[in-house]
């Protein structure tokens, strides 16, 4: 029996033993606290999920990095549709141009024609008409031969000034067509404004967020937790498209490892080409924050590029994933056969698809800063039956 149940017990025996007054007077009271306790166990209902929800929020950063990240992405798309869009509007207003010169220049050479005819009517009206030249010749034929020459007259007559009329429409059309393409250039651009308005916005989110992150320990211990959690997510990955290809393949279970064979891509090791033109800046291995003191592990190198610098495959393979991965950004990850995989993450684009065959030295995808904290890099990594190894091993020594 809770100790709601036995106050209530309480309150009724009290109710039986007193006067009605004092009954009708406790009733309120009982109604009153039973009011009063929902109010409070709504509040406290609304404050837990105020707390959950501040919970969260807290212990997401990588969730919140990766959505500035994606709004800046879909930003940097519409922006690009809109300047195709800005494009094709001024190609078409440069063609409505050119016809209006043409149009134009046709509509004045017609006024120049029906000028002229005007003129020899004017005259012929000053002589008194047509109707003379026709009484003043006697003879049937000549008569008839004149006839047919005021006619054909009238005739083009009607034709120049159709002609002139159609012109002046198409003009007219051309010229409506132009105001209309202006407009459109015009809403164009100021969407483009907007957006790259709202991008600078979601930029400096981002900017504050990662400055936090190198300044703040609270919010570089926090980011350094989630990002061993994103570590072990791609170990999972890894293993689950390890275990999927030997499905596909049907290929024994790995062993238990030891130095990579020398045969296929083991062959390469010491000479592949480098993923893309850029400096090591982050070595394989376990690294100690110069600030804070924190231990990590990097299961890969960091290789610091221009952005936008393409990233080539280092040997021949098969795609088994491209797409966005929580603390990575754009990932590729290369089937090289035999255990071998690469892997290419922080891509600005990804020019490859899942099930693709590429060859050593094809462009794969672009240096960016998706979910990198420190600028455009490539992360890139070498792994052997799932194991890390270190890329710099691999990659050709530079002169």
């Amino acid at each position: 029996m809770t100790a709601r149940t036995i106050g209530l017990g309480l309150v009724a025996f009290a109710l039986l033993a007193a006067p009605a007054s004092a009954q009708k007077r406790d009733d309120q009271t009982l109604r009153q606290s039973e009011r009063t306790l929902q109010q409070t166990q709504k509040q406290l209902r609304e404050e837990r999920a105020k707390a959950a929800e501040a919970r969260q929020r807290e212990t997401s950063l990588l969730s919140e990095l990766e959505a500035i990240e994606l709004t800046l992405a879909q930003k940097r798309r519409d922006i690009d549709a809109l300047s195709r869009r800005i494009v094709k509007a001024q190609g078409e207003i440069q063609g409505l141009e050119r016809d209006i010169r043409r149009l134009e220049a046709q509509r004045t050479g017609q006024q120049e024609v029906l000028a002229r005819r005007l003129r020899a009517m004017y005259k012929l009206q000053a002589q008194g008409g047509a109707l003379p030249l026709l009484l003043a010749e006697d003879d049937p034929m000549a008569r008839a031969v004149q006839l047919r020459h005021l006619t054909t007259l009238a005739v083009v007559d009607a034709r120049l000034i159709r002609e002139y009329r159609g012109t002046s429409e198409h003009l007219g059309e051309r010229q409506g067509k132009v105001e209309e393409q202006r407009q459109v250039l015009s809403t164009l651009r100021a969407q483009v404004e907007r957006e790259r308005a709202e991008m600078d916005r979601e930029a400096a989110r981002r900017r504050v967020l990662l400055a936090k992150v190198r300044e703040e320990r609270a919010y570089h211990e926090r980011m350094v937790g989630e990002l061993s959690e994103a570590a072990k997510r791609l170990e999972a990955l890894i293993r689950d498209l390890q275990a999927r290809q030997r499905r596909m393949t049907k290929l024994p279970p790995p062993g238990k490892g030891g130095e990579p064979p020398a045969i296929g891509f083991g062959t390469l090791r010491g000479s592949l080409p480098w993923p893309t033109d850029g400096r090591i800046v982050s070595a394989f291995g376990e690294q100690v924050h110069p600030r804070f003191g924190t231990r990590t592990f990097r299961r890969g190198i960091d290789i610091e590029a221009g952005e936008g610098v393409g990233i080539v495959a280092v040997a021949a393979g098969h795609v088994v994933y491209t797409g966005w991965f929580k603390g990575y950004g754009n990932l590729i990850i290369l089937d090289h056969g035999n255990d071998f995989y690469t892997l290419y993450a922080h891509a600005a684009e990804i020019r490859v698809k899942e099930g693709d065959d590429v060859r050593q030295g094809q462009t794969i995808g672009a240096v960016g800063d998706t979910g990198s904290l420190a600028g455009p890099r490539l992360y890139f990594e070498v792994r052997y039956q799932g194991r890390p190894q270190d890329p710099a091993e691999w990659l050709r020594r530079r002169g």
